[in-house]
């Protein structure tokens, strides 16, 4: 039995959870009418937590998603906004609890499969996809996935670098793999946490196609992760895949919450400034933001909606 199932969205049968008032247009009423063939921007969810169960990390990231939805879904639609390119295809969700961290390693390999079937079922050519919920696991199928289509370069803002061996699959190696299986020119991951790389990652990270700084670099100065990251996209001369792991934001709940990190607005800011430069982007991948309460929900749903909206407006 499957442990995870992809639920298409379709208008005439799933409805939108989204309010309605005179004289406002909500995102989920333009969602309602759409057609994905034109969109350029397409939004899938995942709802899992196999991937950070694995990697011994905290539960929630299969809240994320339903977070999100519950905003985005509510936020302003209107003529000309960025959100009338995008389209929601639907959303993966986890139907099984694993039994142990062996299980959920096995559910992760399920779900690598699962994703690249999707993506590569029901996204055209010059689709960009929007990734949101779930662990970071879910990185690897995607740069499978858009690897396939021309060269690939990876920017991941993030405290860790997720480049443990590669033995068993979790949250914590899909660019250990991506490394290995030679997926991607350039891996750049900016904001690492001192603390929180072990002397294997720091390995890792001595090689040719990885770029890296740690956080405390930019806390001591002269560094500024804006420059590093628009400086590191814009040397590819080929797609760029855009991760943002949550825990990289200051108290944000995610699989590896933490205090010490960016500002939500930092990111926003980083986030926008892309757009100036106009980059060829692969994919958008939010991941490992996970509440566990109505308050969290509240604070996950509207930061992953303010970073997909400012995503949209990019090109």
């Amino acid at each position: 039995m499957s442990a995870f199932e992809f639920q298409l969205f379709n208008p005439a049968e799933r409805k939108l959870s989204f309010q309605t008032r005179n004289g406002e247009t909500r995102v989920g009423e333009h969602i309602t009418t759409q057609h994905l063939e034109q969109a350029k921007f397409v939004i899938i969810g995942v709802a899992e937590n196999a991937g950070p169960q694995a990697n011994l990390g905290r539960v929630g990231s299969e809240n994320a998603f339903k977070a999100f939805a519950k905003v985005f879904f509510n936020s302003q639609s209107y003529k000309g906004a960025a959100t009338e390119k995008a389209a929601f295809l639907g959303q993966i969700k986890q139907i099984k609890q694993p039994l142990d961290r062996p299980e959920a390693m096995a559910m992760v390999s399920e779900l690598d499969t699962l994703l690249f079937n999707v993506l590569e079922q029901h996204l055209r050519d010059g689709q960009i996809p929007i990734v949101v919920g779930g662990g970071h696991n879910n990185a690897l199928p995607l740069m499978r996935w858009a690897a396939q289509k021309g060269k690939l370069s990876v920017v991941n803002i993030d405290a860790h670098a997720d480049l443990r061996p590669t033995d068993k699959r979790h949250s914590g190696n899909s660019f250990a793999f991506a490394l290995q299986e030679n997926l991607i020119e350039q891996y750049g991951v900016f904001g690492l946490h001192e603390a929180f790389n072990n002397a294997s990652i720091r390995a890792k990270l001595q090689d040719p196609k990885v770029v890296h700084r740690f956080y405390e670099d930019y806390l001591q100065g002269p560094h500024q992760l804006n420059d590093d990251v628009l400086g590191f996209v814009a040397h590819q001369h080929h797609a760029v895949g855009i991760e943002i792991d949550m825990d990289a934001i200051a108290n944000m709940p995610s699989s590896a919450l933490s205090p010490s990190g960016w500002s939500l607005d930092q990111i926003r800011t980083l986030v926008l400034r892309l757009g100036h430069i106009r980059p060829t982007i692969a994919y958008l991948h939010l991941t490992e933001a996970a509440p566990t309460d109505e308050k969290e929900d509240l604070i996950v749903g509207k930061a992953l909606t303010y970073l997909v909206r400012d995503f949209l407006r990019m090109t």
